[in-house]
């Protein structure tokens, strides 16, 4: 046995002459003295050591078989996955006038028919629900709420067409939260409905002049409002985007809906990311993880302040894993209002990267979206490949105008992820850190 070439090991500084071991393939944490983790580099562990390092994956019987198992991942994932994944962005239309609007030009009164609804319906089961998988559906725009009937119709249609294969049929909105009624939720729930994503970029003061009203009054408290109301109906992911200015009050958004009586127990996650002046600079705010890798030392800093004052109060947040670019997982897309598909939402809009239509179905994408960009010598070796494969394609596209090459990591993890693992095993409750 030896140790596996994904692992970072750290020294610990609460308890001298131990160290660390994070396996970035497992998700794993242990904490071994010296004479254990020198025989684990030596060979020379009790056999019952040897079996616990193995199941945690800190160890491997073969460092060639160990680079094949990766080589072969996504291969051996993709043909055991039971479920369609799918963004279907219903419009490009909102009810808010954020500063910082990712959808620039594009927004406006665009909406989805429903002709394109029934293409997509239709696409589902033709090319998914025969092979009795299950369907899990983001719903985005713009404001996806503004298409409320056509989420009942899209979920009154596929829902049973899932079911009576044997699937499950569930569905999410990504919104900013000013829609989503108490009675509303209720009514969405029987139809699939899991889970919403919802923004709220700070405290009152500060959300209000980034994301009003198109009326230009303030959307706080009515976000806010639904939230506390909804919370025990749908499991709410509670997001906000920061900037180099203002990531510092955010902690006082969450003494504000800890005071609201929004429990930690009553929402599934919280998590904050940076938006800047050029939010196409980024992509999108609800969909940058995995794709926050600057350097930037005011980002590193504001991430790692924001997660532990997320913690420290019992919010849920994020882990550190094994994660990939959904671009390439096959059963992962995304349908545009007008029945565009792409393999990113960050591409929405960016006709050279659709890879199809919901009438023509999906072309080979293989060498435009350079899959497989991280099977090299270089990511194959570094520890962080579990995390990271490749990085992402847009940011990559957004520095150097192309996707033919990594968006690599490693400086970013080396500033990080020590301070990650540090806060979990401080901070997590024990019954999250499993």
């Amino acid at each position: 046995m030896r140790l596996s070439r994904y692992i970072k090991i750290y020294p610990y500084a609460e308890k001298p002459g131990y160290s660390l071991l994070y396996s970035t393939r497992r998700a794993s944490v242990i904490l071994l003295n010296e004479a254990t983790l020198k025989a684990a580099r030596e060979g020379t562990l009790s056999q019952a050591n040897q079996e616990t390092l193995h199941r945690l994956g800190f160890l491997v019987p073969d460092d060639h078989d160990e680079r094949q198992e990766m080589l072969t991942l996504f291969d051996r994932t993709n043909r055991a996955g039971r479920e369609f994944n799918a963004m279907l962005v219903l419009n490009m239309d909102c009810n808010l006038d954020c500063t910082y609007c990712y959808e620039g030009g594009l927004k406006g009164k665009r909406y989805m028919t429903l002709e394109t609804a029934d293409l997509f319906i239709d696409f589902v089961e033709k090319n998914h629900l025969a092979a009795g998988k299950s369907v899990d559906l983001d719903f985005y725009g713009g404001e996806p709420l503004l298409s409320v009937d056509l989420i009942r119709y899209v979920s009154g249609r596929l829902k049973p067409l899932v079911e009576k294969r044997g699937g499950e049929y569930t569905f999410n909105l990504v919104t900013n939260g000013t829609l989503l009624t108490a009675e509303l939720a209720r009514e969405l729930v029987p139809l699939g409905l899991r889970k919403a994503k919802v923004t709220i970029d700070g405290p009152r003061e500060i959300h209000d002049a980034f994301r009003p009203f198109v009326s230009g009054a303030g959307s706080f408290d009515s976000i806010v409002r639904n939230v506390k109301a909804t919370c025990e109906l749908v499991g709410i992911q509670f997001t906000g985007n920061y900037t180099r200015d203002n990531y510092r009050e955010f902690p006082r958004l969450l003494d504000h809906i800890l005071a609201e009586g929004i429990t930690p127990d009553k929402l599934a996650m919280v998590m904050f990311a940076p938006v800047t002046s050029t939010m196409a600079e980024y992509g999108l705010p609800e969909f940058r993880e995995g794709c926050d890798s600057t350097e930037e030392p005011w980002l590193i800093e504001a991430s790692l302040f924001l997660r532990q004052e997320i913690l420290k109060r019992g919010f849920n947040t994020p882990k550190i894993r094994s994660s990939s670019c959904m671009v390439e997982a096959p059963d992962n897309i995304i349908v545009g209002f007008d029945g565009t598909i792409y393999k990113c939402p960050a591409f929405i809009g960016r006709k050279e990267f659709a890879v199809g239509d919901l009438r023509t179905g999906i072309q080979d994408y293989r060498d435009s979206h350079k899959l497989d960009l991280w099977k090299n010598d270089a990511c194959l070796d570094c520890a962080y490949l579990p995390i990271c494969f490749g990085g992402c394609r847009f940011l990559k596209l957004l520095r150097d105008g192309r996707i033919d090459g990594v968006d690599c990591r490693k400086d970013y993890l080396d500033a990080a992820l020590e301070t990650y693992i540090l806060q979990d095993i401080k901070l997590r409750p024990v019954s999250e850190k499993h």
